[in-house]
């Protein structure tokens, strides 16, 4: 079988650089990403590129290439579901916030409603390929959906998780470490839909790096790997505590042990914690499985990576109170940093939130600035917390331009996103700026030469 048109439900994060890769990549594949949210929509079909709603290096340039051609952003999601030979599914898919399950499980509300949809529409045979995260056997509910609510088409259930890591997701779909397909695989069809999916990959992939398993395996697999990356990012933070009590640096720490063959060196760098859509949300996710199938003891040994990550946040957050005479009750505190991580506009559980709102709580008076998050962001950001009313957000937390403005006369700065450019600001005019004595508080860890060049600060960093 070979695709001639695909229709990505879902423009976000995962849908709108993956199907943009796919229709530069494959220029005899019609590719119509669609969603039903037409601000978006607009944003990814608006004529100046550099507009499109995800900031990723890279990206701009493959959707100004495709887009147009064999690339397409609508909202009519009944007539890209009619044409298409294969469906991805690449909607939201939160923890729940509401009855059973709630705080873990994640709520696949959209999913649903995806699938009565394609039921719904569908007159001709479709390969619908699950892209969102999902917990294990979920196929198995979508081909429930497919089968008895439809008009009697047959369908073919894929699961195809991504791998994508913000900041360089256009590099993770060109050269990826890999790429996974599961369905069913024991049976003609089912092989046959996989195989359709393995030739769009390898349009510019190796074969080799294309692993095919069953569904389940699949599905279980994204969830491991977030897991497995968000462990190593709270082990090194827990080491990170036990480091500043002893006298140990864990950054040598970090790099004796990353020089284990079998350990490796990546994620091993202490921070303020770990944000993101998706390690906070899959773990809770794998958490709940466990515990649904009497695991006790996995759901507790998985859920203490979280118990780890929120203790780093509270941690450091109270550690600028601390240093500040145990107040920081009408003092200006400057935030560089909003996103989660750099190159990306991503603020879905990033460590600035949680860190401003207990600064908040203390009564400071805030500063920010990143230089990909909007302002209207950083408040919902804050408003969704529900910690205080919106008014008081907005009146004790102030967005501005430019790093130099977030210094004035601020009592202390806190770096909370590793942007390349707050390495090379003017660190000592920036001294000469603040208040004295100034605090540096660096979450991050990426203000080395601060330090070395002993500019004045009192300088803290997390495992310092």
């Amino acid at each position: 079988m070979k695709v001639k048109n695909i229709c990505c439900i879902g423009a976000g994060y995962v849908g709108g650089p993956t199907m943009a890769v796919i229709a530069q990549k494959c220029p005899e594949i019609n590719v119509t990403v669609v969603d039903i949210n037409e601000k978006r929509i607009a944003a990814w079909n608006d004529k100046d590129v550099n507009n499109i709603p995800i900031y990723e290096p890279g990206l701009s340039e493959v959707v100004e290439q495709a887009r147009g051609r064999n690339l397409f952003f609508s909202t009519d999601v009944d007539a890209a579901i009619d044409q298409a030979d294969m469906i991805f599914i690449s909607v939201n898919t939160p923890t729940k916030t509401y009855g059973i399950g709630k705080g873990m499980a994640a709520d696949l509300k959209f999913i649903e409603l995806c699938a009565r949809q394609i039921a719904r529409v569908s007159t001709t045979d479709k390969i619908v390929v699950e892209k969102s995260t999902l917990p294990v056997r979920t196929a198995e509910a979508l081909r429930n959906i497919l089968d008895n609510t439809g008009n009697g088409v047959k369908y073919q259930i894929l699961s195809n998780p991504e791998f994508l890591a913000e900041g360089t997701a256009v590099d993770d779909l060109m050269d990826p470490d890999r790429v996974l397909i599961g369905g069913d695989i024991d049976t003609i069809e089912g092989a046959e839909a996989v195989e359709a999916l393995v030739d769009v990959y390898a349009h510019w992939i190796d074969r080799e790096r294309i692993l095919t398993t069953n569904v389940w395996s699949s599905e279980l697999s994204k969830l491991t790997a977030n897991a497995f990356l968000a462990q190593r990012v709270s082990s090194i933070n827990a080491l990170s505590e036990l480091c500043e009590k002893t006298g140990a640096d864990v950054n040598e720490v970090a790099k004796a042990v990353g020089m284990d063959s079998r350990i490796g060196p990546k994620f091993l760098q202490s921070s303020v914690g770990f944000g993101g859509s998706c390690f906070q949300k899959d773990i809770l996710n794998l958490v709940y499985i466990a515990k649904s199938y009497g695991l006790n003891e996995v759901a507790d040994y998985w859920e203490q990576v979280i118990i780890m990550n929120d203790h780093q946040k509270k941690r450091f957050a109270a550690n600028i109170v601390k240093t500040l005479f145990n107040t920081v009750s009408g003092k200006k505190i400057g935030i560089l940093g909003w996103a989660f991580k750099k190159d990306t506009n991503d603020t879905r559980e990033s460590a600035s939130i949680y860190v401003v709102d207990y600064l908040l709580n203390e009564r400071a008076e805030v500063v920010v600035y990143d230089p990909q998050v909007k302002a209207e962001q950083i408040y919902a950001d804050l408003d969704y917390l529900n910690s205080r009313p919106e008014d008081e957000n907005r009146a004790r937390v102030t967005i501005v331009n430019s790093p130099e403005d977030v210094t004035k006369q601020a009592h202390a700065l806190a770096v909370l996103t590793e942007w390349d450019e707050f390495k090379d600001l003017d660190w000592t005019a920036i001294y000469k700026n603040m208040l004295k004595p100034a605090f540096l508080f660096d979450g991050r860890r990426i203000l080395d030469r601060v330090e070395k060049e002993n500019i004045g600060f009192d300088y803290y960093a997390i495992g310092s």
